[in-house]
This record gives structure tokens, sequence and C-alpha cells, in this order.
């Protein structure tokens, strides 16, 4: 049973590429690395689900797991395996990135902080990202899949809605939390409209672009978490 919902959890993220001209795939480049930490964290007995949108150019963009700081990453989480370098993409470094993703750092270091060891975290939750695709402007700028033009944006989005709903499925669990609105709201529509029952909630996202969470974020999400009955989950 372990097997096929790690299965789920590895090829319920592919998406059509195609759809896209400017794009990296790291489930292709980074698919060690990905492996890695889902074979290594998902279980079957996890309840809660923190989504994500899509990778971060110094974050899952370079090592191919979600929020995936690369100190977080390499000493916390303790991933490794190989990183390639797509040909449209030579900013990817992997594990050997030198940049540090602020959103990334704060969203790891805060479970970090609060669980002590990984395992404090991964007995009940699982963090898993809407869409694999990295998205580029013509001038290099990181862009999120809701900035992409409308035809393409929606084609994609459809296929990673189906992908979210069957791995809510797979995993069982019996919550989702957005980081940050886009995702919460993708995950409602998504899943209500599957006919699928689970409590959708929503965290402020981490990202150092929201001026609120530059004036303390991990004291509003322990909060928030604490409303949600999560906070006594992961306590160590």
């Amino acid at each position: 049973m372990q097997g096929n919902v790690n299965n789920h959890m590895i090829t319920g993220n592919k998406v059509n590429a195609n759809l896209l001209q400017m794009h990296s795939n790291l489930l292709e480049y980074a698919w060690d690395t990905h492996r890695c930490y889902v074979e290594k964290y998902c279980r079957e007995v996890q309840s809660v689900l923190f989504l994500g949108m899509n990778p971060g150019p110094f974050g899952m963009a370079q090592t191919g797991v979600p929020f995936g700081e690369v100190k977080a990453v390499r000493s916390w989480l303790k991933i490794t395996g190989a990183v390639g370098r797509p040909a449209e993409e030579q900013r990817i470094t992997g594990l050997d990135c030198t940049q540090s993703e602020v959103s990334g750092a704060r969203f790891w270091g805060f479970f970090q902080e609060l669980c002590g060891e990984t395992h404090n975290f991964f007995r009940h939750c699982f963090v898993h990202n809407l869409c694999p695709l990295i998205f580029m402007s013509e001038s290099g700028k990181n862009l999120t899949p809701t900035e992409l033009p409308a035809a393409k944006r929606d084609a994609l989005l459809s296929c990673c809605d189906s992908a979210l709903c069957q791995v809510v499925t797979a995993l069982g669990v019996s919550m989702v939390i957005g980081v940050g609105k886009l995702a919460e709201q993708r995950a409602r529509r998504a899943l209500a409209e599957a006919g699928i029952t689970v409590r959708v909630e929503g965290i402020m996202h981490p990202s150092p672009r929201n001026p609120l969470a530059n004036k303390g974020w991990a004291n509003i999400v322990r909060d928030k978490l604490d409303h949600l009955g999560v906070l006594s989950l992961l306590a160590s």
C-alpha cells in the first residue's frame, strides 16, 4: 500500500508541460531529490497536507522539495540526490546553490523549531505543490501559474487540479492547508468540484513580498495552526 501512495505522489504531479513554452519541469531534472523526499517522508497515516503553488527559483527549483530552501533540505530534511540543469535555465545549481530562498527558510525553519525532529512533523503532515513547473517571462522574471496567459493557465491548472485530487485521495488526508490565498482557493475549488469531502484551510504565505509576513510570520502562523487544531499535533 505504501508503494501505491508514493507512486501517486510522484506520478500524480506530472502535467502536460507542452502547454507552455518557457518552463522547466523539475520532475525531469530534479527527479532524484524529489523522489528521495517523497519516499522518505510520505506516509499513509498523515492527516494534513500543506499545499504550495509552484516552485520558487531558489527553493524547490533547486532541490525538488516544496519550499525547498537548500540549507533546510540538506541539514534538516537530509535529502540527497543529483540535480541536473535544464538547458533553458542556467540558474539551477541544485543542492550546491548558495542563495537562500526566504519563503522556504521561513517555512521549514518554523517547523524545525516547532517540531525538533522531522518525524514529529511528518508523522501527521506532508507538503506538496499544486504544480511542479517553473515559469519565467522573457525577461527572466519568475511567474506563478495565475500570471500565465488565460488559455495556457486554464488548461494547465485543470491538469494540476486533477493531480491534486488524486494525491488527496491517495493520501486520505482530512485537511488541506493552502500556503497562501492562491493555493487555498485553488484547492477549495478543485476538491469541491470533484466531490471530495475534505476540510480546506489556509495560512499566510511566507514570501518576503508580503509585508505582513515580514512582521512576524511565524507568530501569525503559529496562532492560525493553533486555531485549526494542528499545532498540538506538531509540538515535540
